[in-house]
């Protein structure tokens, strides 16, 4: 175990070696660090994240991807690099803040479902006591801590690295990992439950319900399309196939998705909607719907757990 920022120990499972960013789901981890790159780098960022060009330069598949806006020869014009990177830059933001309303609300118990590269375990600024728990397959868990290793960088909270698949049973990984089901508990499913069938999605809610104390809270981004295949020739799924080879349709379960949010409304949350849209008005900054747009579809979902 090593020492974190605020002295409390970094536990790790054995990461393994499966799964990593090479290609499949794992390739949008790299798109998303290098979307938080460039918005890094923007004069009007609203989120930074310094790790996030070192994975997208140590993956052979993304080495040679734009971390900085000047590097796209059309700029923000380019449907890609510019509006839907920015669009992964207010996401970022928005659950920036919802986590870091969480800790300070009194929750010291953080969970991200899929972390992928996210490292909000480094970047952010959490109150004392905070764990943060990954989970995500072996492989990219491991690629992430080479990574990080490599330069050094050291959490500002205790992190705990889950080696799990979400579609089958994560539940015993984590609480044998040291996390809490009594104690309050803020998640985070960020650009996951649209890879999943909509059983695996149902049952991931209804186990983030069962280890969930009363005062917890869950924030998840969903799709409302019914066919999203409608937006296949969209300016961003277009842009991200010829451009960098990821056909996000190809990943995404095209199946019916179940009503989630309605589900942990009867289950004992309250629960509110967005758009991303939404937001863009509330920063002055990030996408606006426009013709063909499959950002139209996109909501976040914001839950707390009023009643256990």
């Amino acid at each position: 175990m090593t020492e974190t920022a605020c002295g409390g120990p970094e536990r790790r499972t054995d990461p393994g070696a499966d799964g990593g960013v090479d290609g499949g789901v794992g390739l949008t981890a790299l798109l998303v660090a290098a979307a938080r790159a460039i918005e890094t780098h923007r004069h009007d960022s609203l989120a930074r994240d310094v790790h996030a060009e070192h994975f997208v330069r140590a993956a052979p598949a993304s080495a040679d991807w734009p971390v900085r806006i000047q590097q796209v020869p059309d700029g923000d014009g380019n449907p890609l690099w510019g509006r839907f990177a920015r669009y992964f830059g207010l996401r970022t933001r928005v659950l920036d803040d919802f986590l870091l309303r969480s800790a300070r609300a009194g929750v010291r118990q953080v969970v991200l479902l899929g972390a992928g590269l996210d490292t909000r375990a480094f970047r952010l600024d959490w109150p004392p006591g905070c764990v943060v728990f990954e989970i995500d397959r072996a492989g990219v868990l491991a690629f992430k801590h080479r990574v990080l290793a490599g330069l050094s960088a050291a959490p500002g909270a205790t992190r705990v690295a889950v080696p799990a698949d979400l579609r089958s049973d994560w539940a015993a990984s984590l609480t044998g990992a040291g996390f809490d089901p009594a104690a309050p508990s803020a998640w985070l499913a960020e650009g996951l439950l649209f890879y999943l069938p909509g059983p695996a999605e149902t049952a991931l809610v209804e186990t983030v319900d069962r280890l969930s104390a009363e005062g917890s809270a869950l924030a998840f981004e969903a799709k409302l399309e019914k066919d999203l295949l409608a937006y296949r020739d969209s300016a961003i799924y277009t842009a991200t196939r010829e451009q960098i080879g990821i056909d996000l349709l190809r990943l995404f379960d095209l199946g019916p998705r179940p009503d989630s949010a309605g589900a942990l409304t009867d289950r004992g949350w309250s629960a509110s909607m967005h758009t991303p849209f939404d937001f863009t008005r509330r920063h002055g900054r990030g996408p606006l719907p426009e013709p063909n747009d499959a950002l139209e579809g996109n909501r976040w979902v914001f839950a707390h757990k009023v009643r256990a």
